[in-house]
């Protein structure tokens, strides 16, 4: 099966230099037998990141929003992926749409609060943390 995830995640910075807060988002694919070995991959990958690059510096949280599973990807028609629709200013929530389509549009809304991500009107939970 292949497995795409959708995180989002912040880093601590700010402590030390508040020019140095962050937080974003990204996305992990990967081939895997099943769910669990693709939580695993993701989970070894978001490692392999804190340790070679300067991504997740720090305290970080890091946010699983949500995870794709298809049996094979699409030749007959592109396949949308995360959509999403900020309104206005960019402290207002965003609408994300996990892989839209004609049957449904799978939208969640996000938005920041105190440096964690809400999705839906409640706090997301953490995938992985990191601490310094």
């Amino acid at each position: 099966m292949i497995y795409i995830g959708k995180f989002l995640y912040t880093t601590n910075q700010q402590v030390k230099d508040e020019t140095r807060r962050r937080h974003g988002e990204f996305n992990l694919l990967v081939s895997a037998k099943d769910k669990n070995a693709a939580l695993e991959n993701f989970k070894k990958r978001i490692d392999d990141a804190r340790a070679s690059t300067g991504f997740f510096e720090g305290d970080s949280l890091v946010y699983l929003i949500h995870m794709l599973e298809m049996e094979e990807v699409p030749s007959d028609r592109a396949k949308m992926f995360n959509f999403q629709s900020v309104a206005g200013d960019p402290v207002m929530p965003i609408i994300s749409c996990q892989a839209p389509s004609g049957e449904g549009d799978g939208c969640r809304i996000l938005d920041w609060q105190k440096n964690r991500p809400g999705v839906d009107g409640q706090s997301a939970t953490p995938f992985m943390q990191f601490s310094q």
